[in-house]
């Protein structure tokens, strides 16, 4: 089963082709059904017997995929409270998101 590592957004993901990963929110003006490419490619593996590490990154790879839904997830409340001060504030955040369909890894 072919696998590759790539990082986004501060973060690393193990994706094979036909997965569904969630990513950040990539800078730039993008659709639902845009084709995105990520060049920075950590780690591949074939399948069989070959693994080929990047120093940091594998030139010349890639992951192909397709942006499927552009959203933010659920909301997070942070609240801020001390006792006996009257202090209370609370506010919610809600953290964008791009899920995207891996098509190829190259």
């Amino acid at each position: 089963m072919e696998y590759a590592v790539f990082a986004t957004g501060g973060k690393q993901y193990r994706v094979k082709a036909g997965d569904k990963v969630r990513v950040e929110k990539l800078p730039g003006d993008h659709k639902e059904g845009d084709a995105l490419v990520f060049d920075s490619v950590l780690m591949m593996d074939d399948g069989a017997s070959k693994v080929s590490l990047g120093n940091p990154f594998i030139k010349g790879s890639k992951v192909s995929a397709t942006l499927s839904k552009i959203a933010r997830h659920k909301t997070i409340d942070v609240i801020k409270y001390k006792q006996k001060s009257r202090y209370f504030k609370k506010y919610g955040h809600r953290q964008p998101y791009f899920e995207v369909k891996i098509d190829s890894i190259k």
